[in-house]
């Protein structure tokens, strides 16, 4: 069985979020839709579960984070520093805020961090595979 990730991002505006998730690409699966939730895939094994406030609230007790702060960063690997900049674009173009977190540029490596329109942090990653076979280079410290 193929390892899957499910995840489950509270939001306030579903159809504002559905349409931010589906400019990067995601593809909606009615299957695990409805009028309070919408399951989006990014790959065969990697889903992300929006699901509103109301819906959310039936999975826990624990309060939403309040607007402004971070609870995680989900980071999604790219295929090339091209994608990375591109997904990047299409997040500012379908509501996200971009560099977030400053762009880090590091030759065998780039990250461009984004949130999506309720803040929730997402990292584009491009590495080099062959600069980190026998291990990853040193990374400059700022």
């Amino acid at each position: 069985m193929v390892r899957m990730i499910f995840v489950n991002l509270p939001v306030k505006d579903l159809a504002r979020a559905r349409s931010f998730y589906e400019g990067l690409g995601f593809v909606n699966n009615p299957q695990f839709s409805d009028d309070t939730a919408a399951c989006m895939i990014w790959s065969e094994s990697i889903y992300v579960m929006i699901l509103s406030h109301a819906k959310w609230m039936t999975f826990t007790s624990r309060p939403i984070a309040p607007e402004g702060s971070s609870e995680v960063a989900l980071c999604l690997f790219c295929e090339s520093r091209e994608e990375v900049h591109a997904l990047t674009e299409a997040a500012a173009a379908h509501g996200g805020m971009v560099d977030v977190n400053p762009p880090e540029e590091h030759g065998f490596m780039v990250t461009r961090s984004v949130t999506d329109p309720d803040g929730h942090v997402w990292e584009f990653t491009w590495m080099d595979a062959a600069a980190v076979a026998d291990g990853p280079p040193p990374v400059a410290s700022a």
